[in-house]
């Protein structure tokens, strides 16, 4: 299970410098080069991207999807070698693996996905396939923390009605929203035996893109795969 971070890439302002998403301005080749060498660094030829949606939508991959993934924001697979990404920039990667059974899986939760279960719906799409909760590993990643994503009343006390652990104020006495929490109790239900964190917070972390912080930027990424 790797992260990635801003730095070592090709990318231009305001993209700079290993921006991984497609979809967020910049050049698809600066994007193109900087999943290639991210990929070399890691030992991998091959690496799946989902399109993300916030959707609770999950799928098992054998393979790359191409140029046109479908809208998805969770895989799994059990093809060693095959990296597994979820890109990201204030929502959270969450990652997992169950090395007895031979799965590994990527997640992309955000506020949405986080309300909708994704994270739970992967963990059952695993589960399907062999994989004991039980001896399974997640990794969740670096995202907005509790103290610094800001919402309005309303949508803290909508989220809180599904979700009551992502309640949160800022450290200026405001509504805020902790998805941390949030997607911790979900894996916790959903029995996961092992639950660790990259707590940093990317609104905090100049070396994370952070969309709240700096509007047009690129993505960060988690990676997990399988050793061939």
């Amino acid at each position: 299970m790797r992260i990635t971070d801003r730095h070592g890439g090709v990318s231009a302002e305001p993209y700079s410098s290993r921006n991984l998403g497609g979809l967020c301005g910049d050049e698809p080749g600066a994007v193109a080069a900087n999943r290639a060498r991210t990929a070399a660094e890691f030992g991998l030829e091959r690496v799946v991207f989902m399109r993300q949606v916030h959707s609770a939508d999950v799928c098992y991959v054998s393979e790359p999807f191409g140029d046109d993934p479908p809208p998805l924001d969770g895989i799994c697979t059990d093809v060693p070698g095959l990296g597994l990404a979820a890109l990201c920039a204030d929502c959270a990667p969450v990652l997992l693996a169950e090395p007895r059974a031979g799965l590994v899986g990527a997640a992309h939760s955000g506020r949405v996905g986080t309300v909708s279960g994704v994270v739970t719906a992967l963990v059952e799409e695993m589960a399907k396939r062999g994989a004991d909760p039980a001896r399974m590993t997640a990794l969740i990643g670096p995202m907005a923390c509790g103290t610094c994503y800001e919402v309005p009343a309303e949508l803290r006390e909508e989220v809180a009605v599904h979700l009551p652990e992502a309640w949160s104020i800022t450290s200026r006495d405001t509504p805020a929203l902790d998805l941390r929490a949030a997607i911790t109790s979900q894996l916790g239900r959903a029995g996961v035996g092992e639950i660790t964190h990259d707590t940093r917070c990317t609104i905090e972390t100049a070396d994370l893109f952070s969309h709240r912080r700096e509007g047009t930027t690129g993505r960060f990424a988690g990676y997990v795969w399988l050793e061939p």
